[in-house]
């Protein structure tokens, strides 16, 4: 009875197996797919929904509706203008993580990526470490922080990009997007949940202000080395080592 399973189970002489492989490799290309356009999905909702929560108080030209008590007139400016160029970041930023906008539209990814830089991200960072000196105590050397290491690693995707060097803009560009999140949105759900629970407002906006964009930070760049090797719209996620042979007896160039 076992000797006619084996027989059974046995590969058929001459039936080219690669066809089954090639078929289940397109089921899982296509499920991937799947899965990466209901993520996305998700997201952009997500972002649309946030700036159309958070950003009109602003629009309103009125200090009164500001969600954070404004000291003066300036202030108020100022935190108007981190909040639209923060949206513009939010929102482009959806753009620049669209795989079918970077394979099938590569001019407007390049285009989308600069508006986050110049237009978002840049002048959002710019003006949050301007308002330093009127940020509320609890949290204030994370914002700066924060705002400092943002414009730093768009301004490093930036130039990498520019000069090529792909996979390093991409590891760049996810660490600037992961700051963002943290530090414009997960702050204020991990504030919330923490003065919920009971802690005082200081301590919760403390701990929200540090663990909100360096918890994500650490997540990116957990998934960037788990994910490492692989490629994704024909970019490598991580730059070849270049290998260096030499030849016995050869004499060094």
């Amino acid at each position: 009875m076992t000797d006619h399973a084996d027989k059974l189970d046995a590969p058929v002489p001459g039936l080219d197996t690669s066809v089954k492989d090639k078929r289940t490799q397109g089921v899982t290309r296509v499920a991937r797919s799947r899965r990466h356009r209901q993520a996305m999905i998700t997201f952009s909702v997500a972002t649309i929904a946030y700036v159309a929560f958070k950003l009109p108080p602003y629009l309103s030209f009125d200090s009164r509706n500001s969600p954070i008590p404004p000291e003066h007139a300036l202030h108020f400016a100022l935190l108007s203008g981190h909040a639209f160029s923060g949206s513009i970041a939010l929102l482009t930023a959806v753009l620049q993580l669209w795989p079918w906008l970077r394979r099938k539209y590569p001019a407007a990814h390049r285009i989308s990526g600069r508006i986050y830089i110049f237009a978002g991200a840049l002048p959002s960072a710019v003006l949050a470490v301007t308002m330093y000196p009127v940020t509320p105590g609890a949290g204030r050397v994370a914002v700066l922080v924060a705002a400092t290491l943002w414009s730093t690693t768009s301004i490093l995707g930036w130039r990498a990009a520019r000069q090529k060097r792909f996979a390093e803009h991409r590891r760049w560009m996810v660490y600037s997007f992961a700051i963002m999140w943290g530090y414009g949105v997960w702050v204020f759900v991990i504030a919330n949940v923490l003065f919920a629970i009971g802690l005082d407002l200081s301590t919760a906006m403390e701990t929200a202000r540090w663990v909100s964009w360096t918890g994500n930070l650490l997540i990116a760049h957990w998934w960037l080395e788990r994910t490492a090797g692989r490629t994704i719209i024909g970019v490598a996620r991580r730059s070849p080592k270049l290998k260096v042979t030499t030849r016995v007896g050869a004499a060094p160039r």
